[in-house]
């Protein structure tokens, strides 16, 4: 076995208060592609560039269109969990992972089984009426033609998903923070670490091991006590948990 898994195995091995930071890297692995690698969403031809797209002016402007490219991209109802996200299941009923903060918006996590989830930039599987507040899945979204509007009083549907120009939830803030500040082991995966604030929570982390799992280049490799750079499921898929 790799000396670098063979290190990953010894700190999960001995440590009972693990935190995982994770990104879009965790869940290309289940077919959902991310914004910036070079088969990411950025690099695809719109009309408009994804990051108008997924903003708030847009979503108000311009919503016909903006729900075109959600549905079309950014929800994915067949995909599946993958290895890391079992993995992450598992430690947490293990009782070592206190918790997952996640950038992802897809819900895998959820689906994979664990419980403790900050999905700081909101999840495709919550929408809800802008009027009467409503609830309605992913899958009432796909179903319906154009616009979503509620089925009760005719509002705008809108996805709980954090938009560009919007602000995080200040209480998935304040519990990610304090996860990783109580953290013995942060696990950073899948992501370069380049969307903020929620890059710099990993600030916070006075703990003994910092392990970061990501194909490229992140700023906290210095600091990093373990770095692998090769795919997170594939990494996970190699531990025994």
């Amino acid at each position: 076995m790799d000396d670098k898994i063979v290190k990953l195995q010894e700190i999960i091995d001995t440590n009972d208060n693990i935190v995982f930071f994770g990104g879009a890297g965790v869940s290309t692995e289940s077919g959902i592609p991310d914004f910036r690698s070079q088969d990411g969403l950025y690099h695809m031809k719109y009309k408009y560039p994804p990051e108008t797209i997924v903003s708030h002016t847009f979503f108000v402007n311009k919503t016909e269109e903006f729900y075109e490219f959600y549905k079309d991209k950014m929800i994915a109802l067949d995909a599946k969990p993958n290895a890391a996200h079992i993995a992450l299941a598992k430690l947490e009923e293990k009782g070592k992972l206190k918790a997952i903060i996640t950038q992802n918006i897809d819900g895998l996590h959820q689906l994979a089984g664990s419980k403790e989830v900050y999905d700081i930039h909101g999840c495709v599987h919550r929408n809800y009426c802008t009027h009467c507040r409503k609830l309605f899945t992913a899958e009432d979204i796909m179903k319906m033609d154009g616009v979503p509007k509620c089925d009760e009083c005719g509002g705008l549907i809108k996805p709980d998903v954090v938009l560009y120009e919007e602000g995080l939830d200040q209480n998935l803030i304040a519990k990610s923070i304090s996860a990783i500040s109580k953290a013995n082991v942060l696990i950073i995966g899948g992501t370069s670490l380049a969307v903020y604030p929620a890059a710099g929570f990993i600030d916070y982390f006075n703990g003994e091991h910092l392990v970061v799992i990501n194909k490229s280049d992140t700023s906290r490799h210095v600091r990093a006590t373990l770095t692998i750079t090769d795919p997170i499921g594939e990494v996970f898929s190699k531990l025994k948990i």
